[in-house]
């Protein structure tokens, strides 16, 4: 009875034993886990906390970010296309800030695209300058000496009666008024002389001056020669081979005309005076009037 009560007193020993050495070893564990630098739950809550706003700030697409790396959004990063200088893209973006851009909208050389394109800002170029405007720079008046001969080159109009300016009806403005209202009529001397105070020989053919045009004096004497049949614009008291002869000095000088300086408005004059014309933005007449000399800077 004895051996029995004293082996039941130690199995209950035993079992007491065991829980609470597992308890002293957990109890051992934290304190080890403690002085080696580790945080309790409630700590290691906020040290997420931490960590996930730190993250938010190190995203490199938050414009928050202090040190914005090379990933996401870099808004410091001139490379980026988000970046807030976004204009300037190396050699290739349009430094609209560079004074030097010739992409810069107040460029002051804008028009001057290297060697392409139309130079406008060159002084050089004789040519349409920007805004449509026409060069209307001073050009000397010459004095050409012709012969009166017709030239054989250039076949003589042929005359024909009450002949109108086709498409004059279409040139709105006191200025192509002569060409609106001309038309072409045959007279002898006597008549010429009665309504006009100035009449003049030139190249093979006799001209009337009429209020500030030059009209071919058809009938005045027979084998009259005229290249052109229609109103010739006169300025500085000049006959009309002498202004035509200025006319087409301008226009070689600017590549426009490339035939010689004979005085007479042939085919390939009134060419050449259109093609000047249609760059420049006026009225296509194809023959010398006050617009044209006055874009020349004839005046």
């Amino acid at each position: 009875m004895k051996y029995n009560v004293m082996r039941l007193f130690f199995v209950l020993a035993c079992c007491l034993a065991i829980p609470l050495a597992a308890y002293a070893a957990d109890q051992g564990n934290d304190n080890k886990k403690k002085k080696q630098g580790g945080q309790g739950p409630q700590q290691q809550h906020v040290q997420q906390q931490q960590v996930g706003k730190q993250g938010q700030h190190q995203n490199a697409g938050n414009p928050n970010n202090p040190n914005k790396g090379n990933k996401g959004n870099n808004w410091n990063n001139p490379n980026n296309p988000n970046y807030s200088n976004k204009g300037n893209k190396g050699n290739k973006g349009k430094n609209w800030s560079n004074a030097n851009n010739p992409n810069n909208p107040y460029y002051p050389n804008k028009g001057n695209k290297g060697n392409k394109g139309k130079n406008w800002s060159n002084a050089n170029n004789h040519h349409q300058l920007p805004g449509g405007q026409v060069n209307k720079a001073k050009v000397q008046t010459k004095h050409y000496d012709f012969s009166n001969k017709p030239n054989p080159k250039i076949q003589s109009v042929k005359f024909e009666n009450n002949y109108r300016i086709k498409g004059s009806e279409h040139w709105q403005g006191q200025q192509y008024a002569a060409f609106r209202n001309y038309h072409s009529e045959w007279h002898d001397q006597g008549w010429w002389h009665h309504h006009y105070n100035r009449v003049v020989f030139i190249s093979g053919g006799w001209y009337a001056w009429n209020g500030g045009w030059w009209l071919p004096a058809w009938g005045y004497a027979p084998n009259a020669y005229y290249a052109y049949d229609g109103p010739i614009y006169g300025y500085n008291n000049l006959p009309p081979d002498q202004v035509i002869a200025n006319v087409q000095s301008a226009l070689q000088q600017q590549g426009y005309y490339q035939g010689e300086v004979d005085g007479l408005l042939g085919p390939q004059t009134r060419g050449a005076i259109a093609d000047y014309q249609r760059a420049n933005g006026l009225q296509e007449t194809a023959a010398i009037d006050q617009p044209t000399l006055e874009s020349l800077g004839m005046s």
